[in-house]
């Protein structure tokens, strides 16, 4: 009789030991599921971002430019607020443990995200992103955009984090954000990710210096976007060797479409430049 009390006894208490485990391990799991939805959303949500590039942006100029569908994503917005929920999601301590490549391509990400959202908030009734300003206020100076737990502006995007000297030192960033203007580079068809960023970052630059609407060999003159004249330092700052805006351009002289002879006729001062006037339209198909 003792013996089989025992027996029922050690029993009670094996199987007491492993239902409390198995409470300890999902409490555990719970625990790591909620402290990890803002990682996780840096990456899987960029998957409906992929969604509606893809739906609602067109390639254009043999490729080299993109026009916007709004009215795709005004048909979609919902997909696009969601979206945008999902960066809202990450904090500031979970932003700055990811890798450098994973934190630009989220900023690229969202700083596009949020102009198009922006222009959907007049969408159809405007030609231009200038015309969400005022005479003495800027559509990017707006503060509407609840990231990374605080409330900011598109300049605070570009200007305060992705421009900021020591952050990213990165130049070609200027030919990725997209600023829903013409005279843009193009809103790239699909997110930009932290493992694929430098490939997406040069073709970027490959497309938008190739693109002769906007940079051109013409009349003895290099003729050039007003990007370069606005961000000159940053062209300038060292990258890739390139110690001033010739320099840089020397990298990519081929994309230009200019010629050996042209290429150092460009890096020696004898090429001169010319910056074009900016087409601030609104890039609707």
């Amino acid at each position: 009789m003792k013996t089989r009390l025992q027996a029922v006894l050690s029993r009670f208490r094996n199987s007491h030991r492993a239902a409390r485990r198995g409470m300890l391990f999902a409490l555990l799991m719970l625990v790591l599921l909620i402290l990890g939805r803002p990682a996780l959303a840096i990456e899987a949500s960029t998957q409906s971002w992929d969604e509606l590039l893809q739906a609602c942006v067109h390639d254009i100029n043999d490729g080299a430019s993109t026009a916007v569908d709004y009215d795709c994503f005004a048909a979609r917005r919902d997909e696009l607020r969601r979206y945008l929920d999902s960066l809202s999601q990450v904090d500031a301590e979970t932003f700055a443990s990811r890798p450098r490549d994973d934190r630009l391509a989220f900023l690229i990400n969202a700083y596009n995200a949020w102009t198009v959202e922006l222009i959907l908030t007049e969408w159809p009734d405007l030609d231009s992103i200038r015309d969400l300003g005022g005479l003495f206020s800027s559509p990017w100076k707006k503060e509407f955009i609840p990231l990374l737990g605080t409330t900011l502006s598109l300049d605070d995007i570009e200007h305060g984090m992705i421009r900021k000297a020591g952050s990213y030192d990165e130049p070609r960033i200027h030919f990725a954000v997209n600023c829903a203007s013409i005279g843009c580079p193009a809103l790239r068809r699909e997110a930009y990710r932290g493992d694929r960023l430098e490939e997406q970052l040069e073709d970027q630059t490959l497309r938008f210096l190739g693109d002769r609407s906007r940079n051109r060999l013409r009349n003895e003159r290099l003729e050039i976007t007003s990007l370069f004249k606005w961000y000159g330092d940053d062209f300038s700052a060292g990258w890739r060797g390139a110690e001033d805006l010739r320099a840089f351009l020397g990298l990519y002289a081929n994309a230009l479409g200019l010629d050996d002879a042209a290429g150092r006729d460009l890096e020696s001062g004898d090429l001169k430049l010319r910056f074009l006037d900016y087409d601030w339209s609104l890039n609707r198909r």
